[in-house]
């Protein structure tokens, strides 16, 4: 099976192009958040302060996962604070969600609608740590590693989970 590389943001004809089992390489700018950061995020959303944050979701991608000094690594996305995001942020443009575990039919669903993505990585911390070319704070630094951060990254490995209403799980 061949390897595609993707970059960020992502276009409706990219995302038109993933089926579920395509193995992927992300490349570009990413959001990294988990369940302390992504309701503040939404918060955020709702009062219309991600802009003067420098945070634009359009086309982006949210793995889900806390930056800490020995690198980056999934958390489960079907947590309640993360999976429960989900909706607001794809409405409010990512299109791609990264982490790992089964979602709910209905999250995957209104994936579909919105024509994004989700993609599972395995908990393979040195190999995407090696891939993480920068990283920024962009809110709530109070969270330590698990605030709301922007990562540089060159080909991170994926596998699309669910895409067009179908899942993997």
């Amino acid at each position: 099976m061949e390897i595609r590389t993707i970059t960020t943001p992502f276009t409706n004809e990219v995302l038109n192009s993933l089926k579920i089992g395509d193995i992927v390489n992300v490349s570009g700018t990413i959001f990294a958040g988990r369940d302390a950061v992504l309701p503040k995020i939404v918060g955020m959303m709702e009062e219309g302060k991600l802009e003067e944050n420098g945070i634009n979701l359009q086309g982006g991608v949210i793995f889900h996962t806390a930056v800490s000094p020995a690198g980056v690594g999934p958390t489960s996305s079907n947590k309640l604070e993360i999976e429960g995001t989900m909706p607001q942020l794809t409405a409010g443009g990512i299109r791609m969600h990264l982490g790992k575990g089964k979602l709910k039919k209905e999250t995957i669903e209104m994936f579909n609608k919105y024509n994004a993505v989700y993609a599972v990585i395995a908990p393979v911390t040195a190999l995407l740590n090696s891939r993480v070319l920068s990283k920024k704070c962009l809110a709530h630094p109070e969270l330590g590693m698990e605030a709301f951060y922007e990562l540089q990254v060159d080909k991170f490995p994926c596998i699309i989970a669910a895409a067009h209403g179908e899942s993997l799980f």
